[in-house]
């Protein structure tokens, strides 16, 4: 297994993935195998596409085929999903494995229409992932006073047409 295919391990399950076009991709059957908990996971996926089609959901649509190793040590051509697909798709599965994925998208998606409204709390709460992450006052600091330089630099060059 290269850089580029990889395992995920969700509550003690694998997750196959893979790096393509600039993103990891990961196994359809895996993911909705593990939060729906079905003896058959690539029945249920089956049955899922179909639903999610006749709803004229795109997470469907944005699956591409790519190799996945297999049990079996052999790379087969497997129905694969990004980050944002996956959340999709994790949205339309009815499970209580699920739901924890379910509730924290919806606080995510709240708090960014909250930044929306009040961009400062976006910086708010860059600084505290940035001490969460062990950065100190003063190099948070400094983080943020860079990037408004740089935003200011950017936008005179823009304004002058600097390309």
């Amino acid at each position: 297994m290269d850089s580029h295919n990889a395992i995920a391990v969700f509550e003690g399950k694998n997750i196959r993935k893979t790096w393509h076009n600039n993103e990891w991709w990961f196994s359809v059957v895996d993911i909705t195998g593990i939060l729906s908990e079905s003896p058959d996971p690539r029945n249920y996926w089956k049955v899922l596409k179909f639903r999610l089609k006749d709803e004229g959901s795109e997470a469907v649509t944005n699956c591409n085929q790519l190799k996945l190793i297999a049990s079996d040590g052999k790379y087969y051509e497997t129905d694969c999903i990004n980050t944002e697909g996956a959340f999709r798709i994790i949205q339309s599965i009815p499970s209580a494995k699920a739901e924890p994925f379910k509730l924290w998208l919806a606080k995510v998606g709240y708090e960014r229409v909250k930044e929306i409204e009040n961009p400062e709390l976006a910086q708010q709460r860059m600084k505290e992932i940035y001490r969460q992450k062990g950065y100190s006052e003063e190099w948070i600091e400094k983080r943020v006073r860079g990037i408004v330089v740089r935003q200011e630099l950017t936008d005179e060059w823009k304004k002058r047409d600097v390309k």
